[in-house]
């Protein structure tokens, strides 16, 4: 293994660490530290040059720590660039009038360059219309009696009609300049109410990158959802028709850089067409031009945005370290150059996860794949030691930065990424086949786009499994002393994992452990049956529960006191669409998991209680949900809903008591006989040949009160109220006559739920019950129209 040359991944790791730290500094205090950098860099220069030319007089400086000072000589001169560089772009946003027009919410008529895709954003709240976010450049702004020609990047906020502006394209919008934070890319938000006015088109070779794109959706248009949405995003990072399911089921399972514009798109898609090449007798500077002229091509058509050109840079990067021309020193030069450029060109990489994500996944690559390789190639195929490596170090290098950005670790990236693997290449090139012959003939064209449909729908199946494993990824804390371990550990398994990967038989043993830590995860004893209709979660002290709705579909009531333990239950079952989330009351034990519930599935709507109390709670449920762009709405009384076969009726609460003056709560999440409790969501729900009565926290007061009602509450199964506590009305328990009673309650709770009372009220009427708190999770299931009860490890 040839020595690693880290003299320029010193600098390249300093000026990117100065960058982070100087990107929301005012231009003074960049050009500060550039000032200080160079200073330092040139007085070190200084001192070396005449120790190289007297080494006589210096018998200490030896070659090694001449290196050395030189390597730091560079780091800062590069610490210097960078600083200026932060400078020069902090000063760009602030030159011109846009940024202190935002600063007083200046409303302006401005000539925009669009710099992007318009992208559609769902409201938070149902009163608000769907808008469309896009960025643009604003290069003539006008305020009131003076017009000024510049050149400043703002973020458009706009309406749907702003879904036709095109990439490249100048147009003409009055609107509001809004400031944004500090550290961003743009110096503006323009909040604009009117449609745009188109100037002109865009330039000629942006039509026909927009014409291919347009042709290849075109020809994979008679195919299943998710492949019509995974062809594009594999071929050109198109990814305006992939899924939320998908795009959640990629994120668990480690696929998220296939979906997306990355560097394993362009080096397919050149490991295809340079062999091809030398097939047909290209050699030498014909090889050259025809790798130049295919980034070229794939800038174009996936947009030459900053995102694409950084996966052009990181693609060819790995590339060469993968082929036989290229060498690991050579390959670490290369990307230490590349950080370095395109931080100098855009500063604002720095901050940006996704540049993070592509830098670490390629160091992994060319650092780690080909000691990984050497290890593994000592008893398994070098084809399949490629194979594995090159995943398995992209992903140890990135698992810092996910688990930052998601809270979680993904157990099963490396085996995802290694099945559906081989599918990559085919589904990419034989969709850029579809591509180019969209422009000739769509016949060959629909052909060209279902061949390509099949390997996409392997990897879309790999991805769908991988994500219902019940141990495919697990919780880990988004802190800083969280990460400061994880990245621990990763270092740690750099340094060692060479030893167990030479080893069959350990890695046997390590395959084995990680295959009994996914398949059966600590603390799930059993799989839920797949037949399930209505599922009692194990979430401690609350309630969280769960009615099936259709295939990875269901309602969700209540989502209990811990994130972690409601996620946890959503992934068991394989639940990723949520089109309804009721939340029967706003105390915590109820509310408190949301969090959990909006990870990483698509939630259509959260249906509440009018009884907006306590405020703060209900503040925190309306702020998470405008986070994840989900509406919210108050339950009316007695209305129907329906969402496939499961149906609903909601009786209660018909009267909302009045809300304290301060929005404060009257009483604790486990008082009785609050007004909270009393307003709790009581719904009547039909599935399958069951009736089922979920309750909430409702006190003897609201229970009276629905039974006054005259509604007809005989059910099948019913939730009992307020995890059991002693205070229920018999004659309420009497009107619904059931089957089965079910309770929420956390093990060994303060506050005795449930009251023997109950259970013997229960028991008195000959009602079968079941108890979280003594069997752990609830499965109900109806074969044949015969009630059965699962339940999932209890004390």
């Amino acid at each position: 293994m040839e020595r690693l040359d880290a003299r320029l991944l010193v600098p390249a790791a300093a000026g990117w660490l100065a960058a982070v730290l100087l990107l929301d500094k005012t231009p003074r205090t960049a050009a500060l530290a550039a000032t200080t950098a160079l200073t330092l860099a040139t007085a070190l220069a200084v001192l070396l040059r005449r120790i190289t030319r007297h080494p006589r007089r210096h018998p200490r400086w030896t070659n090694r720590r001449t290196t050395t000072a030189w390597t730091a000589a560079g780091t800062l001169v590069v610490i210097t660039a960078l600083a200026i560089a932060a400078a020069l772009q902090s000063a760009s946003l602030r030159a011109g009038p846009v940024h202190d027009l935002a600063a007083s919410s200046t409303t302006v008529t401005t000539r925009l360059k669009i710099e992007g895709d318009p992208s559609l954003r769902q409201s938070t709240t149902a009163r608000r219309p769907p808008y469309v976010v896009v960025k643009a450049t604003i290069e003539e702004v006008r305020a009131r009696t003076d017009t000024t020609r510049v050149r400043t990047p703002v973020l458009v906020i706009g309406s749907v009609k702003w879904q036709s502006v095109r990439y490249g394209q100048h147009v003409e919008a009055t609107g509001r300049l809004e400031p944004v934070e500090a550290g961003s890319n743009v110096a503006a938000m323009l909040s604009v109410r009117s449609p745009p006015r188109a100037i002109d088109e865009p330039p000629w070779w942006l039509r026909a990158a927009e014409h291919v794109r347009a042709g290849l959706r075109e020809a994979v248009s008679g195919q299943p959802e998710d492949v019509r949405g995974l062809v594009p995003a594999l071929v050109m990072g198109d990814v305006s028709a992939v899924s939320t399911d998908l795009n959640a089921d990629f994120q668990t399972t480690g696929l998220t850089h296939l979906s997306a514009v990355s560097g394993t798109n362009l080096t397919l898609l050149l490991a295809f067409l340079l062999p091809l090449a030398r097939l047909i007798g290209v050699r030498a500077r014909g090889l050259t031009i025809v790798g130049v002229l295919t980034v070229v091509a794939f800038v174009v058509l996936a947009r030459p945005q900053p995102s694409v050109l950084r996966a052009a840079a990181m693609g060819l990067i790995a590339l060469a370290a993968m082929t036989n021309g290229g060498t690991r020193r050579r390959a670490v030069r290369s990307l230490s150059v590349a950080v370095i450029v395109l931080l100098l060109l855009d500063t604002s990489l720095a901050r940006s996860a996704g540049f993070a994500l592509s830098v670490l996944a390629t160091a992994g690559i060319v650092l780690l794949g080909p000691i990984w390789r050497d290890a593994l190639a000592k008893w398994l195929p070098g084809w399949l030691a490629d194979a594995i490596s090159c995943p398995l170090a992209a992903q140890l290098a990135c698992t810092p930065v996910v688990a930052w950005l998601s809270g979680q670790v993904s157990l099963v990236a490396v085996g995802a990424n290694l099945l559906a693997g081989p599918a990559v290449g085919p589904a990419t090139i034989l969709g850029f086949v579809a591509a180019g012959v969209a422009l000739l003939n769509n016949d060959l064209a629909h052909l060209a786009g279902w061949a390509a449909g099949w390997p996409a729908r392997w990897i879309i199946l790999i991805a769908h499994e991988g994500a219902d494993l019940p141990g495919a990824s697990g919780d880990w804390p988004a802190t800083v002393l969280g990460i400061t371990v994880l990245t621990v550990l990763c270092l740690a398994l750099v340094l060692g994992l060479h030893r167990i990967l030479a080893r069959p038989i350990a890695m046997i043993i390590a395959v084995v452990v990680l295959a009994v830590v996914i398949l059966r995860p600590v603390g799930s004893l059993s799989r839920p049956p797949n037949d399930w209709l209505f599922v009692v979660c194990d979430v401690g002290q609350g309630d969280g529960l769960l009615l099936r709705a259709g295939d990875r579909t269901a309602v969700v009531v209540d989502t209990g006191p811990d994130p972690a333990a409601m996620d946890k239950c959503l992934r068991d079952l394989g639940v990723k669409h949520i089109p309804v989330l009721v939340l029967s009351h706003f105390h915590a034990d109820h509310v408190g998991g949301l969090a959990g519930v909006l990870n990483g599935r698509r939630v259509d709507e959260i249906e509440v209680t009018p009884y907006a109390a306590p405020r703060a709670e209900y503040e925190r449920v309306r702020n998470l949900a405008a986070q994840h762009k989900v509406d919210v709405r108050p339950v009316a009384f007695h209305e129907v809903r329906q969402v496939g076969a499961l149906q609903w009726t909601t009786l209660w609460p018909a009267r909302v008591p009045a809300l304290p003056a301060d929005g404060a709560s009257s009483a604790t999440s486990s008082d009785e006989g609050s007004p909270e409790n009393n307003a709790s969501i009581a719904m009547m729900v039909e599935l399958s040949g069951l009736r089922i009565l979920l309750t909430g926290d409702l006190e003897p007061e609201s229970q009276r009160a629905i039974l006054a009602s005259g509604a007809d509450l005989r059910a099948d199964i019913l939730k009992v109220p307020h995890h059991g506590s002693a205070q229920q009305d018999p004659a309420f328990i009497n009107a619904v006559n059931p089957r089965l009673a079910v309770i929420s309650a956390g093990r060994n709770n303060d506050y005795g739920h449930p009251a023997p009372r109950t259970l013997n009220l229960l028991s008195h009427n000959a009602v079968r019950t079941a108890v979280t708190s003594t069997s752990g999770a609830l499965t109900i299931t109806n074969p044949d129209n015969h009630l059965a009860l699962t339940t999932h490890g209890g004390p």
